[in-house]
């Protein structure tokens, strides 16, 4: 099972290790690595806020923008008949592939 975490418009997953009895997680969304762990609620919440923060620093102090986590867009390879079959359709509802894709997204999301 997995929860997340939020700090500063980032997200990191949350799960246990049984047999370490730790809790670890790792930033969401972008590519650069950022892992954190705690054996309790509040040490991973503070670890993680403490990752969070030392990657922007990082960044800060090298002179690079942070990476935007779930900037709101992503590639989907699908097959070319699904391909043709959904631009089909999206084009006799008269919208655009992209825009059926996301309400398809948010019919899934939203349930």
């Amino acid at each position: 099972m997995s929860n997340y975490l939020s700090y500063k418009g980032y997200t990191g997953s949350v799960d246990f290790s049984e047999k370490d009895a730790v809790f670890h997680g790792r930033v969401m969304g972008i590519q650069s690595l950022i892992s954190f762990e705690g054996d309790s609620v509040n040490a991973i919440k503070d670890d993680f806020h403490n990752a969070v923060d030392e990657y922007l620093e990082h960044c800060a102090q090298s002179g690079r923008d942070p990476e935007k986590p779930f900037k709101g867009s992503f590639n989907v390879r699908i097959g070319n008949e699904l391909h043709r079959k959904a631009a089909l359709t999206a084009s006799t509802r008269g919208i655009s592939l992209n825009m059926m894709v996301e309400e398809a997204i948010k019919q899934v999301v939203n349930q």
